[in-house]
């Protein structure tokens, strides 16, 4: 089984155990989510790849991380996740991508992430639920982060965080690569 077949499996299973054990219908999750019914009937026969903004709308709205989304397997109180299993979520076709080294659900969703932006590039992932915070720290190259229309320039070995249910956007105006790790933190679900 390929890596996006077990990625597709995992997710399919998480979503519809997340969505049983919140007691939600499919119409209830997408009104919630903002994902259509139909989206979420796919997701859960694993009969569609989803994008990475319509995964964390599934995940906010049932109260999960991503991580949690993708494997439900409960595991001591340390975790080693070896590089082989961080998941890669996004990319584009000039070498941009993320990837999700670890996560946990207390007190709220938490990940930590792994991101290159080629020259040129950019993500505008959609608002997170608000009290989100998105952390960053530039290991390489600069960062032009924009928050609510707002341009900030974030060179190598400096960090920023922000309120991230506000627009933003990840890019690259220089010319050399920019990775960064980044953590993520969502609020625990009400």
């Amino acid at each position: 089984m390929s890596d996006l077949d077990q990625l597709t499996q995992s997710l399919a299973g998480n979503v519809r155990y997340w969505r049983t054990e919140r007691k939600l219908t499919l119409d209830a999750l997408a009104a919630r989510s903002g994902v259509s019914r139909g989206m979420i009937v796919q997701i859960e026969q694993a009969r569609t790849n989803p994008s990475i903004g319509t995964v964390v709308k599934i995940g906010d709205a049932l109260g999960v991380s991503i991580t949690t989304l993708l494997d439900y397997a409960q595991g001591p109180a340390v975790r080693i996740v070896p590089a082989e299993q961080a998941v890669r979520l996004w990319h584009t076709d000039a070498g941009s991508y993320n990837r999700l080294l670890a996560g946990t659900e207390a007190p709220g969703p938490l990940g930590m992430w792994d991101w290159q932006l080629m020259p040129g590039d950019s993500s505008s992932p959609d608002p997170h639920p608000p009290g989100t915070v998105e952390l960053i720290h530039v290991t390489a190259g600069e960062l032009t982060l924009t928050v609510d229309g707002t341009k900030f320039h974030v060179p190598a070995g400096s960090s920023a965080s922000f309120e991230a249910s506000t627009p933003h956007t990840h890019s690259n105006d220089g010319d050399t690569p920019t990775t960064m790790v980044m953590a993520i933190s969502v609020p625990p679900s009400r």
